[in-house]
């Protein structure tokens, strides 16, 4: 693409030194690029609701206030027009595969090199899909897990967060309290959830979650 195209990029990433790797990978690429940054889901949060247009997002998956997937699968919901990279440590196939799976436009890894994140970053703004060439995006997923992450991503960008909070141990009272809506409005969502993943309980709607591979609701998706 042409490199003088003028666009908005968000690099969300709790990292000072990787979001300064991947300036330099953006800027070099891309000279008229007009760059935001944030360190965790809140403040993206934030900034996607007070700046609008964004071209892309670059997404680390372990940042504060996300769990595994859960804020690229946040990002999906809440903006489906905006592209998502999901640039992380790790590397392994099925991780690569559920944020494939998850909406994700493209996967870098953080040990690329900064000519290839260029490359990666360029191809999703041309609206193509990157992954590393090396990896088999078929491989290994069972029909179980396919079916787990298609019920998944029907969620909405609430109930997302209800079940990450759900995945920390939170009681509706408390759910409601940093949402800011009702407990009736969490019980809401918290029966759509069960309904939507196909279990009879909060219980089990956790553990349904943490089935997916790489650790989708734990810090160890990298």
């Amino acid at each position: 693409m042409d490199t003088t195209t003028s666009f908005r990029l968000v690099i969300a990433d709790d990292h000072p030194l990787f979001r300064g790797a991947l300036r330099e990978a953006v800027s070099r690429r891309f000279p008229s690029v007009e760059l935001f940054e944030a360190g965790g889901l809140e403040d993206l949060q934030a900034l996607l609701e007070r700046e609008s247009d964004m071209d892309l997002i670059l997404l680390d998956l372990t940042m504060p206030g996300v769990r595994g997937f859960s804020g690229l699968m946040y990002l999906r919901a809440q903006y489906p027009g905006v592209p998502v990279i999901v640039v992380s440590a790790n590397e392994d196939a099925s991780v690569i595969r559920h944020c494939m799976e998850f909406g994700a436009s493209g996967f870098i890894p953080k040990t690329a090199a900064v000519g290839t994140m260029g490359e990666a970053i360029a191809a999703v703004l041309e609206g193509r899909v990157w992954t590393p060439p090396d990896v088999d995006l078929d491989a290994g997923a069972d029909t179980e897990t396919k079916a787990l992450v298609a019920r998944l991503a029907t969620l909405t960008p609430q109930q997302v967060r209800v079940l990450m909070m759900l995945s920390e141990g939170l009681l509706n009272k408390q759910i409601a309290y940093e949402l800011g809506v009702s407990e009736a409005t969490v019980k809401a969502h918290v029966s759509a959830i069960l309904q939507k993943l196909g279990v009879e309980s909060r219980t089990q709607a956790v553990i349904a979650a943490s089935k997916i591979e790489g650790g989708t609701w734990s810090q160890s998706a990298g």
